[in-house]
């Protein structure tokens, strides 16, 4: 039997739980799965994502030895001695080069490089760029139900260890996380609490110099011994992500169609699909497994985002599913509205103008209906003259190509059976395509887990498979901070994150929705400062697009059992996701307090209602606010406007609060974070966003 390391890239995620956690779910729009302390799985769904005190619960990534048939190999099994793991996770954030879009991304040639386009480091002045790096070193464990965690004190002997200083401001990094093994002897990796502090105020979505966090990844590595002294040693990757608040509901494009598209067009995954690098008009694509799913998660956006034009546009105006000629006209009327994604190989060479990811509607900006999908694609922020613009988002090229299949009626409409093996059609695990598949695929400005550098084939072994610089040997003399793994060589750990905000949350309070051009195909931004004093915002005329919102949802339902003495609303209203937290700041300090959106009729799939729940409401204090307050004018005091906001004294609201008040209170006096400081951006507005409530 061929065994191998599954998920091959796994997916946990933050929380600031003490003891709690669940597992990862095991499909794509799956809940994640109860366990006890020591990640046995408990074959039940999560109902609870935070504790009693209000705060998220870790989702650990449990890691299983299978072959194709689903055979497991665990400490149980004939012939199995022992098995032992070796877990290497790091964050290079502080010592990669600041964010800026798509800048670095070799696909668009090497004229896009970082050298090329001066793109600066982040912390330039360090001169030992290498201390920048969260590295704890690997852990090693093996046996049942043994623990060990990422933080200094614990480290190899000899392995150059480093952990940032302990910050001015926010909370001092000390771990990124654990791992442990189950009954049998399998592996959870945990990540960290969610902790991010730095010396300097915070400017941008993409955090400032000086500050750390603790997302993380890094190389699984698995030795199993047997009874007649064989080895068998076997790899994989983790990811340490932010929590996922909507987990039934998947992003269009999501991670794991990004990894198909790749395998698809640059691995030789599927001949029939795609071959001469060419996609094959013979194939024969299937409703239920390439046709449906992107239209249920377009309809599912609603729960989370406010685009009438998406809900209307998956409405049952035909059977989706019909091949029939009598029904190809409306196929191709519906396929017509999807813009055709641009390979970036070729973007240099394609007139702006010939570049549908630039156009809102079907010609330029005439039209009736926005093309789809409706959100904002990959660089909707800065312009042409030093950046590639890619204002909206468009479907990978494989999910076109299937879709065009479907217009054309070149598909079946017959629904496949049940999987009775470990892997689909074109030999890929099950468990690889429902890890990866619940990360945003697209767009990626940065992304949300990882970012546009799991689109480049050179981070690949294989199919789904992340190239280990290493080749399984480890690090042992520590990982570099300047190397880039997207010009060949494999991957260390920290390099699938390093791109990503730093700290996360900055980017996750502002990137929620974005006011794009849709008039110049080479220009986001105009200044309307001074040469001196530059003041860039979206250049107008914008429309109000999202960035991936079931990963960070912006327009979400009040749920029915809260009590709306705190939450000073009525059930069923559509409120905004993080009400009450209105800076960069209280995102990093507060964002425990954003609660999960569940669908609450999960029993009948075709009837879908999701509301939020578990918000921390007791944080919130709330106001009514009448017009006339802003405009002085009396006559303005029949309209209110409802303010939620954390108060100044956070201490004496929450005291005088309920048990569960009291409860936060307590848990964010034992974090003894350091007070943080915010201040806008000196030479441009980054994004329009979250700063512009509704």
């Amino acid at each position: 039997m061929n065994y191998s390391l599954h998920p091959s890239v796994g997916v946990a995620r933050l929380g600031n739980s003490d003891g709690q956690f669940y597992l990862a779910p095991d499909k794509i729009g799956g809940l994640p799965f109860e366990s006890d302390e020591w990640g046995n799985k408990i074959d039940s769904p999560v109902s609870q994502f935070k504790d009693a005190e209000g705060r998220i619960r870790r989702q650990g990534q449990p890691f299983k030895i299978i072959d194709e048939n689903n055979n497991e190999l665990t400490l149980s099994s004939d012939n199995v001695k022992s098995i032992s793991w070796t877990v290497h996770v790091a964050n290079k954030k502080a010592a990669w080069y600041e964010f800026n879009e798509l800048q670095g991304n070799l696909l668009y040639g090497q004229d896009n490089s970082y050298s090329n386009r001066n793109t600066p480091w982040r912390n330039a002045d360090a001169t030992d760029r290498r201390s920048l790096i969260i590295d704890p070193g690997p852990r090693t464990i093996s046996g049942a139900n043994v623990k060990a965690e990422f933080d200094a004190a614990s480290a190899p002997a000899g392995y150059p260890v480093s952990f940032p200083p302990k910050p001015c401001q926010g909370t001092e990094i000390k771990s990124l996380g654990d791992i442990l093994t189950d009954n049998e002897g399998r592996l959870v990796v945990l990540g960290g609490k969610g902790n991010a502090g730095g010396n300097l105020p915070l400017e941008s979505y993409g955090g400032a110099d000086t500050w750390h966090d603790d997302i993380a990844d890094g190389t699984v590595y698995c030795t199993v011994t047997f009874d007649d002294g064989k080895t068998l040693q076997l790899s994989a990757w983790v990811i340490v992500g932010s929590p996922d608040f909507a987990p039934e509901i998947v992003n269009i494009s999501n991670l794991s169609d990004t990894m198909f598209d790749v395998a698809v067009r640059e691995q030789n995954l599927c001949p029939e699909l795609y071959s001469n690098g060419e996609y094959q008009p013979s194939y024969q694509a299937n409703y239920y497994q390439d046709i449906e799913p992107i239209i249920q998660r377009i309809s599912r956006y609603q729960w989370v985002s406010n685009v009438q034009s998406m809900s209307a546009f998956v409405s049952n105006i035909f059977d989706f599913k019909d091949n029939s000629e009598d029904n190809k006209a409306n196929r191709q009327a519906y396929f017509k509205y999807f813009r055709q994604p641009v390979d970036p190989a070729t973007v240099q060479q394609t007139p702006p103008n010939d570049q549908t990811n630039q156009q809102l509607f079907e010609y330029g900006i005439e039209g009736n209906l926005p093309l789809m999908p409706m959100n904002s694609g990959s660089n909707s922020v800065s312009n042409a003259e030093d950046n590639i613009v890619d204002k909206f988002l468009t479907l990978t090229q494989t999910q076109y190509f299937l879709l065009s299949q479907w217009a054309t009626g070149n598909f079946s409409s017959v629904k496949p059976s049940t999987p009775q093996s470990a892997v689909d059609e074109f030999g890929v695990f099950y468990a690889d395509q429902g890890s990866v598949g619940n990360c945003v695929g697209l767009p990626m400005c940065p992304g949300i887990e990882v970012t546009w550098s799991l689109q480049n084939p050179a981070v690949y072994a294989a199919p789904y498979i992340i190239k280990d610089q290493s080749m399984g040997n480890g690090f042992p003399s520590g990982l570099d901070a300047e190397r880039d793994e997207c010009e060949g060589g494999g991957c260390q750990p920290g390099d699938l994150t390093k791109r990503m905000a730093c700290p996360w949350q900055a980017d996750f309070f502002n990137c929620t929705i974005q006011n794009v051009n849709f008039t110049e195909p080479t220009v986001n931004k105009v200044n309307v400062g001074t040469e001196d004093d530059p003041q860039m915002v979206p250049a107008a005329p914008t429309y109000y697009s999202y960035w991936w919102p079931p990963q960070s949802p912006w327009d979400v339902l009040t749920n029915q059992f809260d009590d709306q003495s705190l939450t000073h609303l009525p059930a069923g209203q559509q409120v905004n996701y993080a009400r009450g937290i209105n800076s960069f700041v209280q995102m990093v300090e507060h964002w425990s307090a954003l609660g999960f959106i569940r669908n609450q009729n999960s029993d009948e799939p075709n009837f879908p209602y999701f509301t939020e729940i578990e918000r921390n409401h007791q944080l919130f204090a709330y106001k009514d606010v009448p017009v006339s307050d802003i405009t002085n004018n009396c006559q303005d005091d029949g309209t209110d406007i409802p303010v939620f906001y954390i108060p100044d004294d956070l201490k004496s609201h929450l005291s005088c609060g309920c048990s569960k008040a009291k409860a936060i209170l307590k848990g964010l006096e034992e974090k003894m974070a350091k007070p943080i400081t915010q201040k806008r951006a000196a030479k441009k507005v980054p994004r329009s966003g979250t700063r512009t409530r509704r």
